[in-house]
């Protein structure tokens, strides 16, 4: 069995597209239906609502062909202790013998699947509205799943990428900027700086209920990764929602919840990943809307990264065999 640490992942270095290929074979897979996903359970703690353990099993077939589950523990307070929020083990078994293959100690992983689904969106969207020659992007949240989303915005979309605003409510947080990169980044001192110009508006933090209630930029792509960013009110601006997964995502006080108690989003007014990559869905909205997608996390795509990163460190002669 091999044992793969944070320090393992960096050295291999995958490139995005790698990535985002792997999600974009995962979602093909899952619209055969081969693939098996129980809703996620979360372990929570009455002594701090705000932190969880999650447990995210899944199979996937077809070309990936990976079993396995994800235990990731979030917590938020974490910041204040000076220790990173998310703490995160990936075990990987054989789908025809149940074999333990690999287990992977680390919580980028996850955070590598969480930027390359993005990255499959960004194309998705790119596809039926393509984007302007020159691209401005703002990130809230400057944690490490907004350092790997500026990664990835950079790798994906190169020189097109005019600009990045980023605002982060600690400013010591924006020291981890590559210096080649510097001369597009703009910091702002609001999220409304980041968020009104932006043709991609993505949300990175560890917000605990919604603030962002206004009006975004017309076709644009609202990416809405920590999930308890916008207020209901958005629903007034557009009407075009994508979920990777209706019954995961709306629960756990995400504002996909909120629309659902306080608007009545209901699930056919969204449309789900596997539509979008695999069925034109983003055709069922109007052309001029912001499409704002929100992305629970769904385990079969931490199992296909993780097999991603399996067999690439096989190659690479990364990480350490456990005995048996």
């Amino acid at each position: 069995m091999l044992y793969l640490t944070t320090k393992n992942l960096e050295q291999m270095n995958l490139p995005w597209h790698l990535c985002i290929d792997t999600i974009r074979r995962t979602v093909q897979v899952m619209a055969t239906q081969e693939f098996s996903q129980p809703i996620k359970p979360y372990l929570l703690f009455d002594k701090d609502p705000s932190s969880r353990i999650i447990a995210m099993p899944a199979y996937v077939g077809g070309g990936i062909g990976m079993a396995g589950i994800k235990w990731i523990a979030s917590f938020p307070g974490n910041h204040n202790r000076q220790l990173p929020r998310a703490h995160s083990v990936t075990i990987l078994n054989d789908p025809g013998s149940g074999k333990p293959l690999a287990i992977i100690n680390s919580p980028l992983i996850s955070g590598i699947r969480t930027a390359s689904v993005s990255g499959l969106m960004i194309q998705e969207y790119g596809k039926a509205h393509p984007f302007a020659d020159k691209i401005i992007a703002g990130i809230v949240g400057f944690g490490p799943i907004g350092q790997l989303h500026l990664s990835m915005l950079t790798q994906l979309l190169g020189d097109r990428l005019e600009e990045i605003r980023i605002f982060d409510q600690n400013p010591d947080a924006l020291h981890p900027i590559p210096e080649e990169l510097r001369t597009r980044i703009r910091p702002v001192d609001s999220w409304e700086e980041a968020y009104e110009e932006a043709d991609i508006f993505i949300t990175c933090t560890i917000s605990s209920s919604g603030y962002i209630d206004r009006k975004p930029k017309e076709q644009s792509l609202l990416l809405n990764v920590s999930l308890r960013d916008f207020t209901p009110a958005i629903l007034s601006y557009t009407s075009a929602i994508v979920v990777d997964d209706w019954d995961e995502v709306c629960r756990a006080n995400t504002d996909i919840e909120h629309m659902h108690n306080q608007r009545g989003l209901r699930r056919e007014d969204t449309v789900s990943i596997v539509e979008v990559v695999c069925g034109n869905g983003l055709a069922k909205f109007p052309q001029e809307e912001a499409v704002m997608f929100n992305p629970m996390g769904m385990a079969a795509f931490d199992i296909a990264i993780g097999s991603l990163y399996y067999h690439e460190a096989l190659k690479f002669g990364c990480g350490q065999e456990l005995d048996e």
